[in-house]
């Protein structure tokens, strides 16, 4: 009880702070929905889930003018779920992004904390969710391109910068161990162009020892773990992890047209120091993914979208065969404005699976929450009310 008091004692005295040093800004999302998935380990479910399609967040921004154009931002953002109360990102207090530094008018901005890399930053303005109210169940499979956002980079320096319609943005994290300076280190590079209706963007990530320093970081194995999707799990022996993200998208009036491309590799696998090897892969398992979505708004309160999503996993090799799986998804989905702040949506998705995913067994359904299916296919179908203070 104390905490809490001393909490809103602190949030009561940001007004005065924001007016004596510069400006403080409290932000926020709830999303709440219930869903009808059609096999859910091998049954019908109906469900109550939240945060899908804008994810659940409490934030703190702020800025302090320095002079000449210098000043000094900070954003603290803490994520959450709504139907139980409990913190998101592992019970992290700012899990979503907890950051410090430096923007120039002039320079651009260097910023220090955890933070999101050049492929969430490029790719994300210009993926099927940003037209489709969907929000993570329109990811890739288990969204292995990490174009959603699943994932977030700790110990990390970031730069960006935006010249007229061309943005920029790299990233490095530093791996922390000592006597091994790559073990464990993150970097990104990401650009945009924007203007006259047009998007393009472009970005590559690149992982060291990935099971740990990024899928999970905390000392427990993530992908046999904590995020158990037999999409990629069996991967947890690659050295690294890259992606390259590409996109393009048009804008017309009320008609948005666009597509996104990633390939995504899991390169050496055998690296014991990155986590098990059970099925004793070797070289690099390569998925490639295309989406092609389309939205349009009849009203200014009324849009809809759909969006067809392919990927492919060409397999890694063990000591017997080459394993691979491929995914096929439809997804549509509306989206009516009560007001500036308010929303109803409905959505839907259908996915289907083929081959032999990285687990080793016939490839299964896996839309996205927490409930992979019993088999190949797995439908869903979301309605769901979301409000922004």
């Amino acid at each position: 009880m104390k905490k809490t008091v001393v909490l809103f004692a602190l949030a009561a005295t940001l007004p005065a702070l924001a007016h004596a040093q510069g400006s403080v800004t409290l932000y926020g999302i709830a999303d709440v929905g219930i869903n009808w998935t059609s096999n859910a380990g091998g049954s019908h479910l109906i469900s109550m889930t939240d945060g899908v399609s804008r994810a659940n967040r409490l934030g703190f921004k702020g800025a302090e003018d320095l002079g000449d154009g210098l000043k000094a931002v900070f954003v603290l953002e803490n994520g959450f779920t709504l139907v139980n109360g409990t913190l998101g990102q592992g019970g992290r207090m700012f899990g979503r992004q907890a950051f410090v530094g430096l923007s120039s008018d002039k320079y651009g901005s260097v910023t220090l904390g955890r933070q999101y890399d050049s492929v969430v930053d490029m790719m994300q303005q210009y993926s099927a969710f940003a037209v489709i109210p969907g929000g993570y169940l329109l990811f890739r499979p288990a969204d292995i391109d990490n174009f959603g956002d699943s994932h977030r980079v700790n110990n990390a320096i970031k730069y960006t910068n935006t010249l007229g319609p061309v943005s920029v943005t790299g990233l490095y994290s530093l791996g922390g161990v000592a006597g091994q300076f790559s073990q464990n280190q993150i970097w990104s590079l990401g650009a945009s162009y924007s203007g006259a209706g047009l998007g393009l963007a472009a970005s590559y990530l690149n992982v060291r020892n990935p099971n740990t320093s990024f899928f999970s970081d905390t000392s427990s194995s993530a992908l046999t773990g904590n995020v158990p999707s037999p999409v990629y799990s069996g991967y947890a022996s690659a050295h690294t992890y890259e992606v390259i993200g590409l996109a393009a998208q048009y804008v017309l009036g009320s008609l948005t047209v666009g597509t996104t491309y990633s390939n995504v590799r899991f390169d050496d696998l055998g690296n014991l120091s990155s986590g098990p090897n059970a099925l004793h892969y070797s070289g690099t398992a390569v998925f490639n993914s295309i989406d092609i979505h389309m939205g349009y708004r009849f009203t200014p309160s009324l849009s809809v979208g759909v969006a067809y999503n392919y990927t492919h996993n060409g397999g890694a090799s063990t000591a017997s065969a080459s394993r691979g799986a491929t995914y096929n998804e439809l997804m549509g989905g509306a989206d009516y404005l009560l007001s500036k702040r308010t929303d109803v949506y409905v959505m839907g998705v259908w996915q289907r699976a083929s081959g032999t995913d990285s687990s080793g067994k016939p490839a299964v359904a896996d839309i996205g929450l927490g409930a992979v299916s019993g088999s190949n296919t797995q439908s869903l179908v979301r309605i769901g009310l979301t409000h922004k203070f």
